[in-house]
């Protein structure tokens, strides 16, 4: 038979639609064929995991190194307190305060408003404790310091930048006064002023154990507690008691010792008159006694009454003219009657 009829009986569809098989990978046909073969395959498959682990080994650095960043940012902030925004109506002023009206006024007070307003609040956070359930008057926390702030936010109606922390009374005070005393910004009679108050509260049983716990001079706590404790009408006389010196204590205390009617009435007297324009002059004003009305007589501010070589009796006036009689010798109750006797009559006829 020829090619041509041979090909007229190939059915050429069958061979189209006819499955061909893949190529077999042709495998090693001796021993150390295969061996190399399966060397080759494991050495790809170590290389491929080795990939691996150097990828896993990368990840696993870079991890440790975020954990250790997030570490030191963490110890950083080892004992911060979170700070807050809270309403100025919700917070009160603290029974230790120690700012004086006159500090919520005045150059320095509009500055520091000032300063707050451009930055919509007050930058530097102050502190407050929680009070309980509230006082009954709309009030949720204390001022622990910061009063001159919280003022100038309530006034420009601005919430209040807080640290929220529970404090007792104690931890309370000694903290308000380190924070002011810090900022150089109290007046001797406001430091004056906030000492009385813890001891008038009981939280220190004396001056020194105050001073040692605040670490402050025990002679200077005491000349501000001088000042604190300055007769209401002494104050008074100064335009202000937040220009009252804490070097004057002393000397106010030993006119008071002395001449504690006449400094009295001195002081309200400029108060009902125009008073001097400096503080010093008004301190002036309190010490130097006013000068007695002429009335062709010296003025004698100490008699000595004595009845042959003793010395029996003295009189004392002050600047007012008024007087202090002091007998120095022993009576019997006959005496003693007759003394009142006399006295009686005297004053009676003034």
């Amino acid at each position: 038979m020829g090619l041509k009829d041979k090909a007229s009986k190939i059915n050429f569809a069958s061979l189209i639609t006819q499955h061909v098989p893949a190529p077999e990978v042709k495998q090693p046909k001796t021993a150390p064929g295969a061996m190399m073969a399966y060397a080759n395959d494991a050495r790809s498959d170590l290389m491929r995991e080795n990939e691996q682990l150097k990828e896993e080994a990368a990840r696993a650095s870079l991890l440790e190194s975020q954990r250790d960043e997030a570490l030191a940012d963490l110890k950083s902030w080892d004992g911060a307190k979170p700070t807050r925004l809270l309403d100025a109506a919700q917070i009160r002023r603290s029974k230790f305060a120690n700012r004086h009206e006159s500090s919520f006024v005045g150059p320095a007070f509009e500055q520091l408003k000032h300063e707050i307003q451009e930055a919509r609040g007050n930058v530097q956070p102050i502190k407050v404790r929680p009070v309980g359930d509230g006082d009954g008057r709309g009030a949720l926390y204390e001022v622990v310091y910061g009063h001159r702030r919280l003022e100038a936010c309530r006034q420009l109606d601005l919430p209040v930048l807080a640290v929220v922390d529970n404090l007792d009374d104690r931890t309370l005070f000694i903290e308000m006064e380190r924070e002011n005393r810090e900022r150089a910004d109290l007046s001797p009679w406001e430091q004056g002023v906030m000492y009385a108050r813890a001891l008038d509260g009981g939280l220190f049983s004396s001056n020194r154990q105050l001073a040692s716990a605040l670490g402050v001079d025990h002679s200077n706590l005491g000349k501000s507690l001088a000042l604190a404790r300055l007769p209401a009408e002494i104050v008074e006389a100064f335009a202000t008691p937040l220009d009252i010196q804490l070097r004057w204590a002393p000397l106010l205390n030993k006119v008071l010792e002395s001449d504690a009617e006449g400094i009295r009435d001195r002081a309200k007297a400029m108060a009902g008159e125009s008073r001097p324009t400096s503080a010093k002059a008004v301190l002036d004003q309190l010490l130097s006694p006013r000068p007695q009305a002429t009335t062709g007589e010296p003025h004698d501010t100490h008699k000595t009454l004595a009845v042959g070589d003793r010395r029996t009796a003295t009189i004392a006036y002050d600047a007012s003219g008024r007087a202090t009689v002091k007998v120095k010798v022993s009576l019997t109750k006959e005496q003693k009657r007759l003394l009142e006797k006399v006295v009686r009559g005297f004053v009676e006829s003034l």
